[in-house]
């Protein structure tokens, strides 16, 4: 079963299990500082960006948050144009993350989260089952809209599976064409679960590659843009992280040309399993 279709245009959505829908493309800000965070999330709203993805453990929710705020009272746009998600950073009890989710809130300034989810499947299966539970419930209390997952491997999905619990949305994990995780891709796609590649640039450790380098000529593309269109192309939320305006511009100009079966199959065979950064499909 295949990924949903890509979008055609810079605010298109991709539908996802629970009815609500999900802009295809946005701004990821890990490791960015308040400023950096603010100005870059102020650009690619200027850029014709509609979604955001922050986190609990980048400590840069409130700069989003605040700059969404104000740029949608600026433009007369209405806050429910603009898709928000952030993450629970520690996965230790039910309380615990009931209370960490409306810290978050309180953060960003406001009242409910486009996308909420779980970071890591760090803990093991009780810890992760009431952790799920405290984000169920909070959906149900109206503090978020949908409820997802990051980093899980294919035993933490099929673990939810089998506890015939509410399925996450999302799984947010390491997707490029240096590391496609043939497995948590077939798993989620089977079961509706969308992808979304937190690292869609591979954090530039392979744009010198010659089959890159090669299409990326052929195209009359950038490098960042090849690996950008491949993920929209397999239906993937993809959400590239850019502290340049001009780059966070030129990151979204992926509408206008496509991929070929060949040139898509040639990046396919690029699958190294390359960790650009944390690795914890696999934990217990």
């Amino acid at each position: 079963m295949p990924g949903p279709a890509p979008v055609k245009t810079l605010d298109g959505r991709l539908k996802m299990r629970d009815g609500q829908s999900i802009p295809q493309f946005g701004l990821g800000v890990y490791e960015m500082n308040d400023q950096e965070a603010y100005d870059s999330t102020r650009a690619a709203l200027d850029a014709g960006y509609k979604h955001v993805d922050t986190a609990e453990w980048y400590e840069n929710e409130e700069p989003c948050g605040r700059a969404i705020n104000e740029w949608c009272k600026e433009t007369n746009t209405p806050r429910s144009e603009i898709f928000l998600t952030s993450k629970l950073m520690h996965n230790k009890t039910y309380e615990q993350a009931s209370a960490d989710i409306k810290k978050s809130l309180k953060r960003a300034g406001v009242d409910s989260f486009d996308l909420y989810l779980m970071h890591s499947p760090i803990g093991g299966p009780e810890i992760r089952k009431n952790i799920w539970r405290a984000l169920v419930d909070a959906k149900k209390q109206g503090l978020l809209k949908s409820i997802g997952v990051s980093n899980f491997g294919k035993k933490h999905i099929q673990e939810m599976i089998d506890q015939k619990v509410e399925l996450p949305v999302i799984n947010q994990i390491d997707l490029h064409p240096f590391m496609r995780h043939p497995e948590i891709v077939e798993i989620c796609e089977q079961n509706n679960i969308i992808l979304e590649a937190w690292g869609p640039l591979a954090r530039a450790m392979r744009f010198d590659h010659p089959v890159i380098q090669k299409i990326s000529k052929a195209k009359g593309r950038d490098v960042g843009q090849i690996f950008l269109r491949w993920g929209l192309q397999h239906g993937f939320v993809i959400i590239p992280k850019s502290v340049s305006p001009k780059r966070i511009v030129s990151n979204s100009q992926l509408f206008d040309f496509e991929l070929n079966e060949e040139e898509m199959k040639e990046l396919d065979a690029l699958d190294e399993y390359l960790v650009t950064d944390w690795d914890v499909v696999d934990v217990e």
